[in-house]
C-alpha cells in the first residue's frame, strides 16, 4: 500500500504545539517513578507498556501507597475505558485499514490522536486516513518515552530529602482544572474528592476506587438533569 507522505506531515504539523504541554507532563512522570523507588529501566518499561499518562500516574500514585495489584489494574481500567469509545468513534474510517495496522494504531491511541483524527476525517473524508493518524501518534509516543525516560534518570539522581512525590497530586490538579468545564463536572470532581479523603481508611486503597465511581455517578446524574431542564425551558 503507497504511504501518504504529505499527510503524514500534515499529521506532524497539526499536532505539533500539543508537544510542548506532552513533554513536561512525561518528564513529571518519570520523575514520580523515580521517586516512589522505580528503577530507570522499571519507569521506561512502564511507559513504553502502558502508554497512558494519567493512568501511569495513578499507577505511580497507588504503588507508593502500597494498593493492591487488583486496586491499581481496576482504577487504570476505569481512567483508560474512554479509550474504548475513541475506537469504536474512528472505527468506521479505519475498516480498510489491515488488523495488524490497526492493533498498531490501537496501540498508539492517545486523546490528541484521536481529537485531531476524528475533525480531520469528518472535515476531509478523503484524507489518506492511516498516514495523517500516524503523523499525529508517532512524534508523540516518541517524545513521550524520551521525556518520561530523562524524568526517570533525572529522579534518581535528586537526594531523598527533596520528597519529589508531591508531583503526583500537582500534575492530577493540573489535569482536572481543565476538564472542569461545567457544573456536572465541577460536581463529580468534588464528590470524587471529598468521598476519596472520606473514605482512606478502606483497605486495599478502595475508597479511591469507590470515590471515582461515585464521583462519575454524581455528575452523570447532574448532567441528565441539567439536560432535562434545559429542554423543559426549551419547550
Amino acid at each position: 500500500m503507497r504511504f501518504h507522505r504529505d499527510a503524514f506531515l500534515s499529521g506532524v504539523r497539526d499536532v505539533a504545539p500539543m508537544m510542548l504541554g506532552v513533554a513536561p507532563f512525561g518528564l513529571i512522570t518519570g520523575v514520580s517513578a523515580a521517586s516512589i523507588g522505580l528503577t530507570p529501566t522499571e519507569a521506561i518499561g512502564m511507559s513504553i507498556i502502558v502508554f497512558a499518562g494519567a493512568s501511569q500516574l495513578a499507577a505511580i500514585a497507588l504503588l507508593e501507597q502500597g494498593a493492591a495489584v487488583a486496586v491499581i489494574l481496576l482504577t487504570t481500567f476505569m481512567i483508560n475505558l474512554r479509550m474504548a469509545m475513541y475506537s469504536a468513534s474512528l472505527a468506521p474510517w479505519l475498516r480498510t485499514i489491515s488488523r495488524p495496522m490497526r492493533s498498531l494504531m490501537a496501540y498508539l491511541m492517545t486523546d490528541q490522536a484521536y481529537g485531531f483524527s476524528i475533525l480531520r476525517f469528518r472535515r476531509d473524508p478523503d484524507t489518506p486516513k492511516r498516514e495523517y493518524y500516524l503523523g499525529i501518534a508517532t512524534p508523540l509516543w516518541f517524545l513521550w518515552q524520551a521525556a518520561t525516560a530523562l524524568g526517570a534518570i533525572v529522579g534518581t539522581q535528586v537526594p531523598e530529602d527533596w520528597q519529589l512525590d508531591f508531583a503526583i497530586p500537582l500534575t492530577f490538579l493540573a489535569l482536572l482544572a481543565p476538564a472542569v468545564r461545567d457544573r456536572p463536572g465541577l460536581l463529580a470532581a468534588l464528590t470524587g474528592g471529598v468521598l476519596s479523603l472520606t473514605l482512606a481508611g478502606l483497605p486495599y486503597n478502595l475508597g479511591l476506587v469507590l470515590a471515582a465511581l461515585l464521583g462519575i455517578t454524581a455528575g452523570t446524574i447532574a448532567e441528565r438533569f441539567t439536560t432535562a431542564t434545559t429542554s423543559e425551558d426549551a419547550s
